[in-house]
């Protein structure tokens, strides 16, 4: 679903092509890649990147609304800084999960949880009745935002991406 939302310090707009260097230095980092879903591999080149861009780009207007994956770009310079998404968790029937990935030199200024309370917001305008977020149960940090953004621990479980994960969920107000 095509989105630009600001905030007070961030862009959340579509990725496009041009953004393949600056993405790769997010998924091609190993701190990153390791946190994300089993099969994801960290993306070693800039032409790899281009084409998991060009991926996400074809697959936006065939999501379930309001899905989508998105770039969250610093304002004071125009830099990427990370990505986040919203998506179908597995069985990919109902249940929405929110997704974040920062560049690791950006980690601890608070540009994941104010990206993704924005992304929230607006997920809820559309519509949606709750926001999930998985987290390995020794991700802290993935952890930390979940609990800022308010979000309520509702559990553990190996149902999605058949592995033990901590899940956190956020309704309407």
């Amino acid at each position: 679903m095509s989105l630009e939302l600001p905030t007070d310090r961030l862009l959340i707009r579509e990725w496009q092509l041009d953004d393949a260097e600056a993405a790769q230095r997010i998924y091609g980092a190993d701190e990153v890649a390791h946190w994300l879903t089993p099969e994801w591999r960290p993306v070693n080149d800039t032409d790899a990147m281009r084409a998991v861009l060009h991926a996400w780009i074809e697959a936006g207007p065939n999501l379930v609304p309001p899905a989508g994956r998105w770039a969250i770009v610093r304002k004071e310079d125009e830099e990427l800084v990370g990505g986040l998404s919203l998506k179908l968790l597995p069985p990919f029937e109902e249940d929405f999960e929110l997704t974040w990935a920062l560049r690791p030199d950006v980690w601890g200024q608070g540009y994941a949880t104010e990206a993704s309370q924005a992304v929230i917001d607006w997920a809820f305008k559309q519509g949606i009745e709750e926001v999930f977020a998985v987290a390995r149960p020794n991700n802290k940090r993935a952890i930390a935002v979940a609990r800022r953004l308010g979000m309520e621990w509702v559990g553990e479980t190996e149902k999605y991406y058949d592995m033990r994960l901590q899940v956190f969920r956020m309704r309407p107000t």
